[in-house]
């Protein structure tokens, strides 16, 4: 059922005000308006316009215009009071019961290989291993545990599967006529957006405006741009409006500033309730051994040592990713997700609440690393880099793990990567197909891992300034899209999908900016 718009925006209200009320921001709030009651300015009988005055000019106010649009930003838009809780995590029927299934499938895989392997999916560790593990935390890259028996729970070509065999049960194939001439692997009809639709939402990436990432920009000396856009980032940082630095990185953060722009839009300061927070979690992970973090410590040990750029992070990876599969706050988010996280015991305690362990559902720890890897360019200190992997998950890598309508879903990017490609390059998708080399087939792992580990980091960097900026996940569509363009000519000439994976095994001289441009502004439609 749909709502009134001001219905919509007062039940909006309502739920932002209860998600705050129990934040410390509001506690902070409390505080600070006691401490002005005893300063002069504040007088009796205009204290409310008083209190409100202080609190504006000490920059509370702007605290809290950023905490409320970190909210607007993260959670979707109100459903109907009588909604039921599914439909809130997924309005489509069978995309819940086809995420359920693949959930269970994942469990399945976990629990057998528990029994194989005789451990428990928990337990409790001896006391000695808990200080050995204390003394090692920052350098957990130097042991070699045996690992050689755990297996991946499942690949990007897995997960893929399960997306081509989605089906509407409400269609029967061919009975949608819009949709009936669509040729790619995903046989789902959601609604994408065309070129047209794309270039408005995408407007500040226009060739007339300036980019970062752009070198040679007819309209505008690049280095005059660049000093340009790097005193408005001061004046972004100076002001503290996450609202205004989500606009201004749409065109690029220069590289000095980004690691603060991006906390500002999080909203993310590390306060001293957050390293508490983050030091509760490492407590965690000393005491209780879970099955995953087995399995994180293999997929670490593999991409950070194939991985030029990121080995020399591995002793970060493992701290934010053991921290974040014990992270039950990462829970809430999951009443507004197509996902529900799987629930295990500590051992010798089923069905004893207090001694249950959750585990992030869709548990391809390959995906989370290589979206952990590149943020540590940006962040040194590990409760920090921990709070921004987290928002930058509940915001936006969630979405590449699970199986929903949203726009910005994986299912949603699929389908609109393919729709771009049969529609604007019809021969070549018409070619790929035809020689057994379905485009998807080649570009699944590039957006499912949001091209990390695919692109060189300085343009991994500006792609996700994009995400951030446009708080969707749709340029990575794009992007595809734009790569197979760009190299059109050589996958033309090819005749297997081993031939075709080839001409776009190395993406890492690619210009992501140049590309988007090229394939949204400048291709005739």
């Amino acid at each position: 059922a749909m709502l009134d718009p001001d219905r919509g925006l007062s039940l909006t209200i309502a739920r932002v005000v209860q998600r705050l009320q129990g934040s410390s921001l509001h506690s902070q709030l409390e505080r600070q308006a006691r401490v002005s009651l005893h300063k002069p300015e504040i007088k009796l009988e205009s204290l409310k316009e008083d209190i409100k005055d202080f609190l504006k000019t000490s920059g509370w106010e702007k605290k809290l215009q950023n905490a409320v649009y970190s909210e607007l930003n993260v959670f979707p838009s109100p459903c109907h009071p009588a909604a039921p809780p599914e439909h809130i995590k997924e309005p489509l029927a069978y995309m819940r019961k086809a995420q359920g299934s693949w959930e269970k499938r994942i469990l399945k895989s976990l629990n057998s290989m528990c029994t194989e392997l005789n451990i428990p999916l928990a337990q409790k560790r001896p006391a000695n291993e808990q200080k050995e593990l204390l003394n090692k935390w920052n350098e957990m890259g130097t042991d070699e545990p045996d690992l050689s028996l755990f297996r991946p729970v499942y690949a990007p070509k897995d997960f893929l599967e399960v997306l081509m065999n989605l089906r509407n049960p409400n269609y029967e194939n061919g009975e949608q006529p819009s949709f009936r001439n669509h040729l790619g692997l995903i046989q789902v009809p959601l609604k994408v957006k065309d070129i047209p639709e794309l270039k408005e939402a995408f407007s500040e990436l226009g060739l007339n405006i300036g980019q970062l990432g752009i070198d040679d920009s007819a309209q505008v000396p690049p280095e005059f741009f660049e000093n340009e856009h790097v005193r408005v980032g001061q004046k972004v940082l100076a002001e503290q409006d996450s609202a205004a630095a989500q606009q201004y990185v749409r065109q690029g953060c220069p590289t000095a500033l980004r690691a603060d722009l991006w906390a500002l839009i999080l909203n993310i300061s590390n306060q001293p309730e957050d390293i508490l927070y983050y030091e509760q979690l490492k407590s965690n992970v000393i005491q209780h051994n879970l099955l995953v973090d087995s399995l994180i410590y293999k997929d670490v040990k593999l991409t950070a040592s194939n991985d030029d750029y990121y080995f020399v992070f591995e002793d970060y990876l493992y701290q934010v990713l053991l921290c974040f599969s014990r992270d039950t706050s990462v829970l809430e988010h999951f009443t507004y997700s197509s996902a529900t996280p799987p629930k295990s015991y500590i051992q010798g305690k089923l069905g004893m609440e207090e001694y249950a362990v959750y585990y992030p559902p869709n548990v391809n720890y390959n995906s989370f690393i290589l979206s952990v890897a590149p943020l540590c360019f940006l962040y040194h200190e590990p409760s920090k880099l921990y709070q921004i992997f987290r928002e930058m998950y509940v915001r936006f890598f969630f979405r590449l793990h699970s199986i929903s309508s949203h726009p910005s879903g994986i299912v949603s990017l699929c389908l609109l990567f393919e729709t771009l490609l049969q529609t604007h390059l019809p021969q070549l998708f018409y070619h790929l197909r035809e020689i057994g080399a379905q485009p998807l087939r080649i570009s699944f792992k590039w957006m499912v891992r949001a091209f990390s580990g695919y692109l060189a980091t300085d343009q991994l960097l500006l792609l996700w300034d994009r995400i951030l900026g446009y708080n969707s996940l749709e340029i990575l569509a794009v992007l595809a899209a734009a790569v197979f363009a760009f190299r059109a000519v050589n996958l033309m000439e090819v005749t297997s999908l081993a031939a075709a994976e080839a001409v776009l095994a190395d993406l890492s001289t690619l210009k992501v900016m140049p590309l988007l441009q090229i394939f949204l502004f400048a291709t005739v439609t």
